[in-house]
């Protein structure tokens, strides 16, 4: 049975930084996920945003070209609307280099990583949290660990928030997209967004390419989409506007989206959540990566200040009901955005966005400099 400081379940962008910087902090430090290689079971489209692209080092070889221009389409798809930013707004990543790029970031400053190998549950003792972990891919027991310290990066239906009592994601909208090479030069960066709840209910259906891959998707209630999201999203895609024909092999990806806002209960003296098993997900653009790369900076604070003074208190500094305060607007026009359920809502929706003011709120929405919350991380050392 292994014994660590920390132990983090799940290998994708949250848990990968997490991990980094708590063994920088000279923790001991494991990672575990169930898939056998990082490109496997990627739910994200990989869109970054601007904000955080000013404030992370992103590897600039592994993201598309910026991207200034959003149309806006209505369920007709005629006279779209077109806002501009006069700054790249958004970049897209190829999302499984970006998970390797992570995955040597951890593993350089110390941190192992360990792929196919599956958590099967947890209890806490006198010793710390024993961790069950299931048979790796090679058909080898993975046997035990007992971890200090638990922390769930392990999705939006996480495991590891049950198994400590914390909060779980109830609300949820589910995505699917197809990815794909395109020829080069065959397309405009550009942002394309369709409001039509006949095929993305309570969301959008998007089209937008890195310059290399083309990403077409829908998203929406999954109680509402009553064909189901697979038909839904290759009707899409037939005629989806700024989408580039394939050039190479399909890709399909979707999973779970929480919308619910950032989850109240999220740490325990056993452990902690972050990314999309913390809610960390706006909740009306549906975005997670800006979230989990701010919010895993303030879990490894708060994780390395509570091991190492064995305090409690510091873990009331990881606040769920602080940070999801920051969101109330946002919860309330998801709540909006979800009662537009018929073509002709969706008409008049945009067009209230085509007045001044209601241009005005779209481009904050989609081009404004609010995000995540930050929260100074010295004060999780002195309390303030």
């Amino acid at each position: 049975m292994r014994r660590v400081d920390v132990l983090v379940v799940g290998a994708g962008l949250a848990g990968l930084r997490t991990a980094g910087l708590l063994a920088r902090r000279g923790l001991d430090v494991t990672v575990i996920d169930r898939r056998r290689t990082l490109s496997a079971g990627i739910r994200t489209t990989g869109i970054f945003v601007r904000r955080t692209l000013d404030d992370f080092d992103l590897p600039d070889h592994l993201l598309g070209p910026g991207i200034r221009d959003v149309l806006l389409y209505p369920p007709s798809r005629r006279s779209p609307i077109r806002l501009t930013s006069d700054r790249d707004e958004y970049r897209v990543a190829d999302m499984a280099a970006v998970y390797r790029h992570a995955r040597r970031e951890a593993e350089s400053a110390g941190a192992r990583v360990l792929l196919g190998v599956r958590y099967e549950g947890a209890s806490t003792g006198l010793a710390g949290v024993k961790v069950l972990l299931g048979v790796r891919h090679d058909g080898t027991s993975a046997d035990q660990v007992t971890a200090r310290f638990v922390i769930g990066a392990d999705g939006a239906r996480s495991r590891v928030a049950r198994d400590l009592g914390l909060d779980l994601n109830r609300r949820f909208i589910v995505g699917a997209e197809l990815v794909h090479p395109i020829a080069p030069g065959t397309t405009v960066p550009a942002f394309h967004c369709v409001l039509d709840p006949r095929i993305a209910p309570g969301y959008l259906g998007w089209a937008v390419d890195d310059g290399r891959h083309a990403h077409v998707g829908v998203a929406g209630y999954p109680g509402a989409m009553r064909s189901g999201i697979r038909h839904l999203l290759d009707t899409f895609a037939a005629d989806a506007p700024g989408y580039a024909p394939p050039a190479g092999p399909v890709e399909r990806r979707g999973g779970p989206i929480p919308v619910g806002g950032v989850l109240r209960r999220l740490a325990c003296p056993a452990g902690l959540l972050v990314g999309d098993a913390a809610g960390a997900v706006s909740p009306l653009t549906a975005g997670g990566l800006d979230p989990c790369l701010r919010m895993s900076d303030l879990a490894a604070a708060v994780t390395a200040e509570y091991l190492r003074t064995g305090d409690r208190s510091v873990l009331a500094r990881y606040d769920g009901n602080a940070l999801r305060a920051r969101f109330r607007g946002r919860l309330l026009l998801r709540r909006a955005f979800a009662g537009v359920r018929s073509p002709a809502a969706a008409e008049a929706a945009i067009a209230v966005l085509r007045s001044g003011a209601g241009r005005a709120l779209a481009a904050r929405v989609l081009f404004g400099d609010g995000s995540f919350p930050d929260v100074p991380l010295e004060r999780v050392a002195t309390g303030t």
